[in-house]
């Protein structure tokens, strides 16, 4: 490394308050494997699933999470957010499995015995299968049995510090029925295979489903913090749009249904998380759909490390000053020093935004590990390379690298550097 990067360096690592969290997140359906009981599950499997390849065994993380938490800890970092499976713990509706919930329980306790502070998401996309069979979110009572899912829940979660209710609500009203979709035009558009979904051009999120999920998370909000003392919040997924010349007024109104009213839910909770990854532009049509010019990653998204910092300022602003973590950010490559100049910069933005006056609470990578994303094994964000036939695990440098930024950063802010832990 040259001096001035050196010195580039540096910067970042002063740059973050005492306390900051430092670390890395996956999902439960991504990771675990033989999800069994889950909608994806039966989607992935279905004789006409619009998906090309199954989440099988995933990483094996169901058995296999000691071994990544302990890697994320022996790199230097301190925080590690995974989510809790609906699926598992209510495998049949009003049936709760407490050995299910004694998992869970160990994963918690797992990570906290290896200095990692853990964060826990109730929701991840996926639901269990009955509950999808009586309509999903659009079902009369879907609050109802969310709620008695949360409150089962909670009853692992009392000294957990940080809580999501819900991941991304607007990718999960965008997304509702997005399969049928997807299957349907899939016979009439032979390219949609080569095209990852994440590409295509979306449809605006569902407004009945909208409301549905801000009362699920109200609801659970009440329950948690009823029965721990964990902050709680749901995190949104950011777009980082960007007006064309001309579109402002659409930019405002897309912005608002993608985006900023999930934000506005947020103005009651004790933090937003931020999911971001890329900018997308607005024009006079709506979002535009990404170019082949500007496919730089894995996934066909365009290579932005600020958007996380333009994501922060726009939940900041909009939430009127709710405490911002960084939930997930990251890119999927197959050049890990790719991943490393991404991060870097991401972190730069966030420098910047923390030294403009926003409360930003930590920065969490996705992903730990290389995962299941959600129709294909193809893209590889994880700080952590799996071998999917042994599920040897192999860190990559990135995270050496972010484990590094995360010990001197810990200096820089006086708060006690820590040191790996030795095995047991």
């Amino acid at each position: 490394m040259n001096r001035r990067r050196d010195e580039t360096v540096t910067q970042i690592d002063g740059a973050f308050p005492e306390g900051f969290l430092w670390g890395a997140a996956t999902s439960a359906h991504q990771t675990e494997g033989e999800n069994t009981n889950s909608n994806w599950w039966h989607l992935e499997t279905a004789p006409n699933s619009p998906f090309a390849e199954r989440s099988g065994a995933a990483v094996d993380s169901y058995r296999r999470y000691p071994e990544d938490m302990r890697l994320l800890a022996d790199a230097g970092l301190d925080t590690y957010r995974f989510s809790i499976e609906w699926a598992r713990i209510e495998p049949t509706q009003g049936e709760f499995d407490t050995r299910e919930l004694e998992h869970y329980r160990s994963m918690i306790d797992t990570a906290i015995g290896l200095g990692l502070t853990p964060v826990v998401t109730l929701h991840h996309f996926t639901t269990p299968m009955w509950f999808a069979q009586r309509g999903g979110w659009a079902s009369p009572d879907a609050v109802d049995r969310f709620a008695a899912y949360v409150t089962q829940a909670s009853t692992i979660l009392a000294d957990v510090p940080w809580i999501c209710t819900i991941n991304e609500p607007n990718m999960i009203a965008l997304l509702t029925g997005m399969p049928e979709r997807v299957a349907a035009t899939e016979e009439q558009d032979a390219t949609l295979d080569s095209r990852p979904i994440a590409a295509l051009a979306l449809p605006t999120p569902s407004d009945d489903v909208t409301r549905v999920l801000t009362e699920a998370h109200r609801r659970a909000v009440d329950i948690l913090r009823a029965a721990t003392d964990a902050k709680v919040g749901w995190t949104v997924s950011a777009q980082g749009f960007e007006a064309e010349p001309g579109a402002e007024s659409v930019f405002t109104a897309v912005k608002w249904a993608w985006e900023d009213r999930y934000l506005e839910v947020s103005r009651d909770d004790d933090f937003v998380g931020v999911q971001s990854y890329t900018t997308r532009k607005i024009g006079l049509d709506g979002p535009v759909a990404y170019t082949s010019a500007e496919e730089q990653t894995m996934t066909g998204w365009p290579f932005r490390p600020d958007a996380v910092g333009l994501a922060v300022r726009n939940a900041w602003s909009v939430t009127g000053g709710t405490p911002v973590l960084v939930t997930e950010n990251g890119i999927a490559t197959a050049d890990d020093r790719q991943r490393i100049a991404y991060v870097e910069g991401a972190l730069h933005s966030l420098a910047a935004a923390i030294a403009d006056g926003i409360d930003v609470r930590g920065y969490l990578h996705w992903s730990a590990l290389d995962n299941y994303e959600w129709g294909e094994w193809g893209p590889t964000f994880g700080l952590i390379a799996v071998d999917r036939e042994t599920f040897e695990r192999t860190p990559r440098p990135s995270l050496a690298w972010l484990g590094a930024r995360a010990h001197a950063a810990r200096a820089a802010s006086g708060r006690p550097v820590l040191e790996s832990v030795e095995a047991s």
